[in-house]
């Protein structure tokens, strides 16, 4: 009894984890990047770096056909020119939380880039079941993005 004493001890001492949680740490996966097919590259680009303000980091392909964009810390977003056809259902999309949603709706206004609430019946924001006010928008392929002011 007391040598299983001790090594419960030594066990919560050492923060000794069972092999298993470890084997788990090890291998669970983390979010690295996204990916959207685009017909052309400079005006998806454009977009996504003057409407959604994201950054163009380097990649490695340095082809013409890929752009990543720096879309949070160690994130990414791989625009890639292929001839493919895009999602265009509004429940497969990208989000993007801002701290105010007023400042970001006034620089799609001042830009023309339409959006539209969940339900697409206007520009109103949806307001989330959890305090979360939310809209959409659509990129130059059609795909859908959320933004919101989620905390």
């Amino acid at each position: 009894m007391k040598q299983l004493f001790v090594l419960l001890l030594l066990c919560s001492f050492f923060r000794v984890q069972p092999a298993h949680s470890q084997a788990k740490a090890s291998s669970t996966p983390t979010f690295n990047h996204a990916a959207v097919c685009v017909k052309d590259l400079k005006k998806s680009v454009a977009f996504y770096h003057n409407v959604m303000y994201l950054e163009e980091i380097a990649n490695p392909f340095n082809d013409g056909i890929h752009a990543w964009l720096k879309i949070g810390p160690n994130l990414q977003l791989h625009v890639i020119q292929r001839d493919c056809a895009p999602i265009t259902n509004k429940n497969i999309h990208l989000c993007f939380a801002v701290a105010s949603l007023s400042d970001f709706i006034g620089h799609l206004e001042k830009t023309n880039v339409a959006y539209t609430n969940l339900k697409g019946e206007g520009k109103e924001p949806t307001l989330r079941a959890d305090g979360v006010k939310q809209i959409y928008l659509q990129d130059p392929d059609g795909y859908w993005i959320e933004v919101n002011d989620a905390k």
